[in-house]
Formats: C-alpha cells, sequence, structure tokens
C-alpha cells in the first residue's frame, strides 16, 4: 500500500484510456488482495472526473463483489447517469481480469444555501497527540511488527482514541460496539476537494468494520476473517484529509456472519461526513 502521501496521490491519478474509461495502477504491497478503500477512492476519482467541477460529492454508495488482485490493473468504467438542472450521477463498475469485482454509484451537487443544523462533538476526547499510533495498537494485540503497519499505511496517520472492550474508555452499556481514532493523511495535499473526499474515503475503509468485532474481543487478520461488502458515505460540509478528522465509530448488530457499522467524522467541532458498512465478520475457528 502507500507508504506516502506523494504515493496516494499518484495510485488516485488514474490514466483516461478514452472518454469514462480509465485505468489505474498498482501500489507494493504485501497484502493478499486489494485494499477496499483503495479500489473505493479510485472509482470515486474516476466519477468525479466525469463531472462538471461545479458540482460536489454527496453521496456515494459501494458494493464489493470479489477481492481485488494485487498483479495487474483495475480498469473503472464510469456511466454518465444523469445530469440534471443540479444533480449529476454517476455509476462506475471496477473490472479486473475480465471480472467485476466492484459497483460504485455517486451523485454530486451543486453548492446551494438551506437550512443548517449538525450533531455535536463528542466531549472529552483526548487530543491525537496524546493517543497511541494504530500500528503500536495492533502491534500489542496481533504482534505483528510496527513496521507491518507503517509499511502498509504509512499514507496515513492514525491514532487510536480507544473503544469498548472490557476496561476499554469507551464502556457503555447502550453502545457495546464503539471504537474512536483520530485520522489525517501523513502528508500535504493539494488544495483540491476531490482529491481530499477520495483520501478520506481511502481512509474510512481502514477501520470502521473492526468496530463490529470490539465487544467479542477479537481482532480481525488475527482470529477473524473479514470482508467489505457495501459501503457508503455523505459528505456534508468542507473539510481537509490532512488534518485531524475524528472517527466515532458504532456497530449497532452483528449477526449470522455480518456486522454492521456507522460513524461520524468532524473536524475541528464540525460535523463532515458519515459512513456505514456492512461486511463479514466471520470466526476463524
Amino acid at each position: 500500500m502507500p507508504q506516502s502521501v506523494i504515493e496516494l496521490i499518484d495510485l488516485l491519478d488514474l490514466e483516461e484510456i478514452e472518454i469514462g474509461l480509465f485505468r489505474a495502477r498498482q501500489p507494493d504491497t504485501q497484502l493478499q488482495r486489494v485494499f477496499g478503500g483503495q479500489v473505493l477512492a479510485q472509482a470515486l476519482t474516476a466519477a468525479a472526473r466525469t463531472v462538471p467541477v461545479s458540482r460536489v460529492l454527496h453521496s456515494l454508495h459501494a458494493y464489493f463483489l470479489l477481492p481485488g488482485r494485487i498483479d495487474i490493473p483495475i480498469v473503472y468504467d464510469v456511466e454518465a447517469v444523469r445530469d440534471g438542472g443540479s444533480f449529476s450521477s454517476r455509476r462506475a463498475v471496477a473490472r479486473q481480469g475480465g471480472k467485476v469485482i466492484f459497483y460504485l454509484s455517486s451523485s454530486f451537487h451543486e453548492v446551494e444555501e438551506g437550512f443548517d443544523h449538525l450533531d455535536p462533538v463528542p466531549e472529552a476526547v483526548p487530543l491525537p497527540e496524546e493517543c497511541p499510533t494504530l500500528g503500536e495498537v495492533l502491534y500489542e494485540a496481533t504482534g505483528r511488527p510496527i513496521s507491518f503497519w507503517e509499511r502498509e499505511w504509512g499514507a496515513l496517520d492514525v491514532r487510536y482514541v480507544g473503544d469498548s472492550r472490557p476496561g476499554g474508555a469507551l464502556v457503555n452499556a447502550r453502545h457495546p460496539a464503539r471504537a474512536r481514532v483520530w485520522v489525517r493523511a501523513s502528508g500535504r495535499l493539494p488544495d483540491d476537494r476531490r482529491l481530499h473526499q477520495a483520501a478520506l474515503a481511502y481512509a474510512s475503509d481502514l477501520t470502521l468494520l473492526g468496530a463490529t468485532t470490539v465487544p467479542h474481543d477479537v481482532f480481525i487478520g488475527l482470529n477473524v476473517n473479514a470482508a467489505s461488502i457495501d459501503h457508503a458515505m455523505w459528505f456534508h460540509r468542507p473539510f481537509r484529509a490532512d488534518e485531524w478528522l475524528l472517527y466515532d465509530q458504532v456497530s449497532p448488530s452483528a449477526s449470522g456472519g455480518l456486522g454492521l457499522a456507522t460513524a461520524r467524522l468532524f473536524q475541528n467541532g464540525i460535523l463532515v461526513s458519515n459512513v456505514a458498512q456492512e461486511g463479514l465478520i466471520r470466526p476463524l475457528r
């Protein structure tokens, strides 16, 4: 996976083969399959490049159909479903090796004035500098060296606030499955709103499904076989993906091998995005 912001930007710099058809490069990685956030961010980038720049992404809905291979490129085919007076809809299909591996539907909107309200940011959250890195937390949980996490996720700076495991900082009888992290790109990004949205989509897939395993005291990749199935995001207000965002994650339900997680993303005390994801969480026996 990209080890720096420069590599992340390169990963999202798609080659336009013809109108509406894009080819993406693959990163250097030790993972066995393509990271879901990569496919999500690349498909979003492809869709956005077919929409007038005055229209801003406000929602996306995606399905992960097959695991992506790391040894061949992914091609993204964008369909211009509709261009109305103030909305544009796009559908992107990701293909690899002759197979469809991913679908994305996205909607873009001309910026306009309207009603405004928002949830307040959670209280008493420690600052990012007071929290351990995600690599440190996962090293303690899995024994896999910090260098592995830094190699695969170096483009992101993630700090673990806490979760609701027994004795955890977020124990709450009303929300048995909760986790919070601070997240940002690990370096400065260009002033391109679409790039910041794609970078946040990339980051949003890293920890969200993990919230569904919290009350069971297990870890994805250690004693849980996991895979993202569908993913949705709503973008409410402008933000920068290279500045700290609080990712407040809750799992309202897990059953039958599936876990559902929802989350809110705050920046500078302002709600900027909501996320939802369902995925496979199959215990390894």
